[in-house]
């Protein structure tokens, strides 16, 4: 690492860590201070920006990204260039190669859709940084071992590895399985991984064909529910299921000392579109990176925001949970001819009330089909479940739903998706 690196590497870790803003007034004058900084920057170096857009008029998502790549990144890489090193990348599962000094990403989210991320070697530094000093245990920096598993790999993950610390990547294009023996050994006192392959190791530690006792497991990449989140923690006996809200867009929120899921507002500025009096979409500016232009970039998903005070203090905006995404909301014609929306979190409940489902999937595979997948279901408890959506169908004035139940399978190469329509 070299020295400017080090550098930034160390003085973000110690400013996060140690010296947080305090109150939410000083929090939010700092956003606005860095923010006339960040649009100035982008005015002058992102081609996107040349012409004198509206900042406060402006607002992009992940196709006008994509669609306009080129102008939209600082450091002159095209999208095709970038994109033909991602898709290398992820053929040959080598994702050391860079763009001169950038590391391209390759993201395809949960909607499906691909999108793609640059770092430079700077950013990368003040990223490791950040993730650290949120997430290390608060009385041991050194000798921690992280396994991290993911479907692709980065040099940006891979800046984790540092004196602080040993960082290990298990390929999630391998089976699970094949995998046990490499984390047995590699004994991680924090482990990392989408929350679905976190319950499966959950359930091989309490099948006792894994022993590991991390001081900490954190999800990432999938919307972690209250259930399996409980179950993971039972497993490796632990008070709590971290969580880290990581994109493309950027390290979006992190878990507490206290295990509440705050937004990083001392990395991105968030501006709620509010659905309702808790649920809002975030549209965010990432206020550290400069290689690509995130400015005002509304996001698909759906966050809860949470209206008692954290025990922590933290002045950062504190959530209750991630519910999905919006292109999941499931979409119905009710008794009236109007359209009705249904929101995950009320899908997701016609099945948590029913006792004993541990592996399920609910799609929406037409304006008049529910798909039900379930790992163990009994006859009874299928009709229970169907009980359920039709109770819910009634609150909202809808009709002639059919159900159909097909059998659960647990996808080994892309994120679980268990809430999704597909209409």
């Amino acid at each position: 690492m070299s020295i400017n690196r080090l550098w930034l590497f160390l003085a973000t870790f110690i400013r996060t860590r140690w010296f947080p803003r305090k109150t939410r007034a000083a929090l939010l004058a700092w956003q606005q201070r860095t923010l006339a900084g960040q649009l100035a920057f982008f005015r002058q170096h992102a081609p996107y920006f040349r012409d004198g857009i509206d900042f406060a008029a402006f607002q992009m998502d992940k196709a006008l990204m994509m669609e306009n790549f080129d102008a939209l990144n600082t450091v002159g890489i095209g999208k095709e260039q970038a994109l033909a090193v991602a898709l290398e990348a992820e053929r040959s599962r080598d994702f050391s190669p860079t763009v001169g000094r950038v590391s391209v990403g390759l993201s395809s989210g949960t909607s499906g859709h691909r999108g793609l991320f640059l770092t430079t070697p700077e950013e990368q530094a003040m990223w490791a940084a950040a993730v650290l000093a949120k997430m290390l245990p608060p009385r041991r920096l050194f000798g921690q071992r992280i396994a991290f598993f993911l479907r692709a790999d980065n040099n940006l993950y891979q800046t984790l590895d540092s004196p602080l610390l040993s960082f290990r990547f298990f390929d999630m294009q391998t089976p699970l399985e094949a995998h046990l023996s490499a984390l047995q050994n590699a004994r991680p006192t924090i482990l990392v991984a989408p929350a679905s392959v976190l319950a499966r190791l959950a359930q091989y530690q309490n099948q006792g064909r894994l022993n590991i006792a991390p001081q900490q497991v954190i999800s990432v990449a999938e919307v972690l529910e209250t259930r399996d989140a409980d179950y993971i923690a039972a497993a490796f006996r632990l008070p709590f299921t971290g969580q880290i809200y990581q994109a493309t867009e950027g390290f979006l929120a992190a878990t507490c000392r206290c295990g509440t899921l705050h937004l990083n507002e001392d990395i991105v500025m968030v501006e709620p579109q509010w659905l309702d009096d808790t649920r809002f979409i975030p549209v965010i500016t990432d206020l550290k990176r400069r290689s690509q232009a995130f400015v005002r970039y509304r996001l698909n998903d759906i966050l809860h925001i949470r209206r008692t005070p954290c025990p922590c203090g933290s002045p950062h905006l504190a959530l209750e949970k991630i519910e999905g995404r919006t292109d999941d909301i499931f979409v119905f014609t009710d008794r009236t001819g109007q359209t009705v929306e249904i929101y995950p979190d009320f899908i997701r409940r016609c099945i948590l009330f029913i006792d004993g489902i541990r592996e399920y999937r609910v799609c929406q595979t037409d304006s008049h089909t529910v798909e039900i997948a379930l790992s163990d279901g009994s006859r009874q408890q299928q009709n229970a479940i169907v009980r359920q959506f039709e109770n819910l169908m009634a609150q909202y004035g809808i009709d002639g739903v059919r159900y159909r139940f097909v059998p659960y399978s647990q996808p080994e190469y892309r994120k679980l998706k268990r809430i999704e329509r597909k209409t």
